[in-house]
């Protein structure tokens, strides 16, 4: 074989093997984050007797059976925490742990963050902003989180700066908490989730169906104004 026909196989090759890759990958990694959530929540129900778990009545093992268990004692939690009885309960027991040395540290810290996150009252993530990161001259995304509390705001004051949450990227679990000042925060008009998947995208999806440009010079904008 030629050796122009060779590189031309060889290079097909390559090409068919990155496409099947980005087919598989996305896909592959989608099921086994599926697989291992459902293994877990199957796990709840060996809290369970025996004579009542599915597999004891069903003669099988049946997957998924822990999800809509699991489903479905958060649901029925969730409606006695909703009745004047069940508020008392849950303030009861968030009163016992509170006295718990080492667990209170923990349950307390923890209670915080998923009121934030997850109350409809809670108040994480309110705005997208545009903010200089890690230096001057680079621009990442970060959420308005809230203003300078507590002692803080002795030094800092409130209505000169803001709390806000830095991402990393793909996982915006993880980031930094930092307060910069007004004039540094440049506000965006996508939502949060659009700024979310921006940064898990590492900027491949564009909030508004843009593509993003393919090399340096197609991508090079003029930055933000800075006030």
């Amino acid at each position: 074989m030629p050796a122009t026909e060779r590189g031309r196989l060889g290079a097909a090759l390559r090409r068919w093997l990155l496409s099947g890759l980005l087919v598989l990958v996305p896909l592959i990694v989608t099921l086994w984050v599926l697989d291992w959530v459902v293994s877990t929540l199957d796990q709840t129900l060996n809290i369970l007797p025996q004579a009542w778990q599915p597999e004891h009545w069903l003669g099988m093992r049946v997957p998924g059976m822990g999800v809509a268990f699991a489903l479905a004692v958060v649901l029925g939690i969730g409606a006695l925490a909703s009745n004047y009885v069940g508020n008392q309960l849950v303030a009861w027991w968030h009163a016992l742990l509170q006295r718990i040395p080492v667990v209170r540290s923990i349950y307390s810290g923890v209670k915080q963050v998923s009121d934030t996150l997850l109350s409809e009252k809670g108040n994480a993530f309110r705005q997208a902003l545009l903010v200089q990161w890690p230096r001057e001259g680079m621009w990442t995304i970060a959420f308005l989180t809230g203003t300078p509390g507590g002692d803080v705001a002795r030094h800092l004051p409130p209505q000169d700066y803001l709390s806000v949450y830095v991402p990393t990227t793909p996982n915006p679990t993880g980031g930094y908490f930092v307060m910069v000042h007004r004039r540094d925060v440049v506000p965006l008009t996508m939502s949060v989730d659009e700024a979310l998947t921006y940064v898990i995208s590492m900027g491949v999806i564009v909030p508004g169906g843009r593509k993003p440009g393919l090399g340096v010079d197609d991508a090079h904008v003029p930055g933000p104004a800075q006030g």
